[in-house]
């Protein structure tokens, strides 16, 4: 029923739009085409006859909604279900329908934020034609926009709004309604990617029934990893995505009334941790922080609480008991302008029997006037009976007035009964006031908690990363320490290495030292021997002369102290060993 509902709105602006000298009428080769698309759009087998048989009796011309009802709920609503996407059958309509009645040149938006304001009028919008959305939902509807555009309400602006509307007129169309959103008036400040955003916000929760959405990590069924996806949340069910465009679906999780949700410890490296039991399959979820984990933990809870309970969604629900109030209080009004009117009508009453009261009294003095000039007239022995009569006028003259007196007392308590019904309808309208400004201050402190949780859970985070950032730092400091600690040990042992290795050295220089020595007495004992043999054969020969050892040039120094020869030697050796080395390589 609710489905028809929708479809007979979007139906009905299609269907006025081609009216197009307003007399409200269409005719039959337009609502052909009408039905024809109807049919192809909702997945309905057309019969291109069945217009024609239907009004085959009718040949005055054009066709009135009133005709035309009957045979779209026999051929197109009646055959209707499920299966067909309303959003294509909304934007079929609005097609239609928006060329003749949209004005863009004072537009802000585009035109699919002007659809979706047209989507939501249509969800908003009383169930009497002509479509009208009364102020009560433009309030609402403006509400949820400026809460999807982060911004504030501001109330006065809208009181101002509302008292030009109801001078002008009680409700809004749905042209009307793009205009109003579109020129900006309730968005000023805000920019205009700002005011697009939240328009296709109320929309996703109004028209797509989408209650909660975000990016989330799922952990796979098969692998085992994790992978973010983005969720949407409807009453019946959960649908991921690769990305917050829709373009891939990569599932869907049904809900009923067996389906639960229950939070999970940190594992894995994985925090805030939530299971979601489905009839098939559990999904293991993991959110960012614990706000949104208790968020989405209530919101699937209510889903599944209203799927048990057999209720809609909650903004739907909220839309029918607003519905449901509305007729209540036009029932009370109806009803308090009736009991006015039936005391309106008893007044008149009780006015026109004292007026007949009074022509009656007139009438009655009048008869004794002339009943007093009659018994002037007659003869004395009417005297007695004179008398009489004038007593028993009297009487009645007396009872008259004591009726008189009784009828004024009553009209005084029925005044009475007036003013106070007057009194309790002010105290009824001062009620309604109080309400509406305890609402209004309720509301203000809904949103300073709401901000409060926020910055709070904002500082939370900010703690957490410091203090894992601590942690990182103090186990960078520890390994680095480990490093240097090696180092130590190595340059250590290098060191002892080297001082060994010195004190070899050392032992080497001494034992070469030594030898040195040794070499020297030898060679300082030959050079005495040589001296006393030189001596000696001069002595005896004379004429012979020896020669004598040259000086030997500077000695060559190492560690190991003197060298076996000088620097010269080593030079020509070096030289000798090069030009053999030439010679090796050539020859190969």
């Amino acid at each position: 029923m609710e489905l028809r509902a929708e479809l007979l709105k979007s139906i009905w602006h299609a269907f006025t739009s081609l009216d197009l000298d307003r007399s409200g009428k269409v005719s039959k080769s337009q609502l052909k085409v009408l039905s024809h698309n109807l049919c192809t759009v909702m997945k309905i087998p057309h019969d291109p006859v069945a217009l024609e048989e239907h009004f085959k009796d009718d040949d005055e011309g054009p066709v009135s909604t009133q005709g035309y009802m009957p045979y779209l709920n026999k051929f197109i609503l009646d055959k209707a279900t499920a299966n067909f996407d309303l959003q294509d059958f909304n934007r079929m309509c609005w097609t239609l329908s928006s060329r003749k009645n949209l004005d863009r040149s004072q537009l802000l938006i585009s035109n699919d934020d002007a659809f979706k304001i047209w989507c939501i009028f249509n969800f908003l919008s009383e169930d009497r034609y002509p479509l009208a959305v009364v102020p009560e939902e433009i309030e609402y509807f403006l509400r949820k926009l400026t809460e999807a555009m982060g911004g504030s309400w501001v109330e006065e602006r809208y009181e101002d709004y509302k008292m030009q509307l109801t001078s002008s007129q009680q409700s809004l169309t749905g042209w009307a309604l793009i205009g109003l959103v579109g020129s900006g008036h309730f968005s000023k400040g805000s920019e205009r990617q700002a005011l697009s955003m939240g328009i296709n916000g109320v929309y996703q929760e109004l028209i797509m029934d989408v209650l909660k959405q975000g990016y989330i990590l799922k952990k796979g069924h098969k692998r085992k990893n994790w992978t973010e996806r983005w969720f949407t949340l409807k009453p019946t069910s959960i649908s991921y995505y690769v990305a917050e465009d829709l373009a891939e679906k990569k599932g869907e999780i049904l809900l009923d009334g067996s389906c639960g949700v229950e939070p999970l410890p940190d594992k894995d490296g994985k925090k805030c941790l939530f299971l979601i039991r489905a009839s098939h399959k559990s999904f293991e979820i993991s959110v960012s922080d614990k706000k949104k984990k208790h968020e989405w933990i209530l919101a699937i809870q209510s889903c599944v609480g209203l799927l048990r309970q057999g209720r809609p969604a909650p903004h739907r629900e909220a839309r029918q008991k607003r519905r449901e109030q509305r007729l209540k209080q036009r029932a009370e009004q109806e009803e308090l302008e009736l009991r006015m009117s039936e005391l309106q009508s008893a007044n008149e009453a009780k006015q026109l029997e004292l007026e007949n009261m009074r022509k009656a009294l007139e009438e009655a003095a009048i008869d004794a006037a002339e009943e007093e000039r009659r018994r002037l007239q007659t003869q004395t022995e009417l005297q007695d009976r004179y008398r009489t009569d004038l007593e028993r006028e009297q009487t009645v003259r007396k009872q008259m007035e004591e009726q008189v007196a009784q009828k004024s007392t009553e009209l005084e308590q029925y005044l009475q009964r007036v003013r106070e019904l007057e009194d309790m309808y002010g105290q009824l309208e001062d009620a309604l006031d109080n309400e509406k400004r305890a609402r209004q201050e309720e509301e203000a402190v809904r949103r300073l908690q709401a901000r409060l949780l926020e910055e709070e859970a904002a500082k939370r985070v900010e703690l957490e990363e410091f203090h894992l950032r601590q942690q990182r730092a103090l186990l960078e400091t520890e390994a680095e320490k480990q490093e240097l600690e090696k180092e130590r040990l190595a340059k250590e042992n290098a060191l002892q290495a080297a001082m060994t290795q010195l004190e070899q050295l050392e032992q080497e220089r001494h034992g070469a030292l030594e030898q040195y020595q040794t070499v020297m007495k030898k060679l300082e004992d030959a050079t005495n021997k040589t001296k006393t043999w030189k001596h000696k054969v001069a002595e005896h020969e004379g004429m012979l002369r020896l020669i004598q050892p040259g000086s030997k040039g500077q000695q060559l120094i190492t560690n190991w102290g003197p060298a076996a020869f000088s620097d010269a030697e080593f030079s020509s050796r070096q030289k000798k060993w090069q030009e053999t080395k030439n010679q090796a390589t050539q020859a190969q």
